[in-house]
């Protein structure tokens, strides 16, 4: 089973990004920082790829005037 992992998710930060989204409906920006224990800039590279190989869906919104990001598995990524 293991040799059939696509290669997005060989990194064990991405593993973990998606292990998070199998779990949760959507998590945060900062809970993904946190839960992970990611510096911003590397947990959005990652988030990047696994958006860019359509593994998960980015929602942004505003809450009250701080932007927050909410992040999703797509089918594919499930």
């Amino acid at each position: 089973m293991i040799e059939k992992l696509q290669k997005v998710f060989e990194s064990r930060v991405r593993f973990g990004v998606m292990s998070n989204l199998m779990d949760n409906e959507t998590v945060d920006f900062n809970t993904l920082k946190e839960m992970l224990y990611l510096t911003d800039g590397n947990l959005a590279s990652h988030l990047t790829a696994l958006e860019k190989k359509e593994m998960i869906d980015v929602y942004k919104e505003f809450v009250g005037k701080k932007p927050k990001t909410n992040y999703a598995a797509t089918i594919l990524g499930k």
